[in-house]
């Protein structure tokens, strides 16, 4: 039977930290007496740097459940996709397969045995999908059908209503370790690694405590990393802005002329200022654009570690690392 760690990304989740980890220890407990998992299966929790009580608690529950709940602890805060990251890379040592969920419980944990199931039927990446959207409010709904739309515009593949609840096998999480950039969005490089998927679908429930860890500021930040990371059409939409631009100015230096000749010139200052104000804001936007991809591409090159862990609590043994 194949060992399956749970790996739990927290930032300040101290509400929730011991209500998720007695749901999880559950789910362990029921598919290791089905024969499902290994009965040496872990949950490991993954300190994103937080302010809180959150890493006392994960300790407490490594000394409580040695055998089922470890710990990685992070020198500092560097955000959800590194988080994961982290847990994924230093679970991959220590299991045979992987299954990432978010610390709230939103996600629905009676699905894992099902992402099991297809694990054991020959699939390597088993997505986990909301089947609607009926909890979250009308904005959050829109924005994140747009925010799909968007990216499948914009040629970047990814799997609808999906967010970082998946399961992935060994060799899953040892390709993915292959992918190094620094501007990580995991739901578009997971359907890069090519190997077989499934997917099964819940419905999302409301957050058991504590707040949301991602506000619309962070929301938008991650979809627009998403979108500048896979994609390089808002450049090419900058160039077919600039020629159509090009050819109605060319349409209006013909009208002027002819308006000169003719002796039907009127003074026109707010046609004129509109004009400044308009392509001087494309200037800028263009400018700025092209400015976050160079920067994306200086952040890269430097090639600084995306994380440093400070401690890690195995199962295995009560050695901190």
């Amino acid at each position: 039977m194949e060992r399956l760690a749970i790996v739990v990304p927290c930032y300040n989740e101290e509400e929730v930290l011991k209500i998720a980890s007695k749901a999880l220890r559950e789910v362990l407990a029921d598919l290791i007496g089905k024969g499902k998992i290994a009965p040496d299966s872990f949950i490991l929790f993954v300190n994103d740097g937080s302010r809180d009580r959150t890493w006392e608690l994960i300790e407490e529950e490594h000394r409580q459940y040695p055998g089922q709940v470890c710990g990685v602890k992070l020198a500092a805060n560097v955000g959800h996709q590194f988080a994961l990251t982290a847990g994924l890379v230093t679970a991959k040592d220590m299991s045979d397969v992987t299954v990432s969920i978010d610390a709230d419980l939103q996600d629905d944990v009676s699905v894992i045995e099902e992402m099991i199931d297809k694990f054991h039927e020959g699939c390597d990446i088993v997505y986990g999908v909301r089947r609607e959207r009926k909890t979250d409010t009308f904005f959050k709904r829109v924005s994140a059908q747009a925010f799909y739309r968007l990216m499948d515009l914009m040629g970047v593949k990814t799997v609808y209503n999906h967010a970082d609840f998946r399961l992935m096998s060994k060799r899953a999480v040892e390709e993915f370790s292959r992918y190094k950039e620094t501007n990580l969005f995991l739901r578009g490089i997971m359907p890069l690694i090519g190997y077989r998927t499934d997917s099964v679908y819940y419905d999302r429930k409301e957050r058991v405590a504590g707040k949301s860890k991602y506000p619309l500021k962070k929301m938008l930040a991650l979809a627009f990393n998403g979108i500048s990371s896979f994609s390089v059409k808002p450049i090419s939409l900058i160039l077919g802005v600039g020629m159509l631009i090009l050819c109605v100015s060319a349409l209006a230096a013909v009208y002027a002329l002819i308006s000169y000749f003719t002796g039907h010139v009127v003074p026109g200052w707010t046609s004129l200022i509109l004009s400044i104000w308009f392509l001087g804001g494309l200037q800028l936007l263009a400018v700025g654009l092209v400015g976050l991809y160079i920067g994306k591409i200086y952040i890269e090159v430097k090639e600084r570690p995306r994380y440093n862990i400070e401690q890690v609590l195995r199962a295995d043994r009560e050695k901190e690392m």
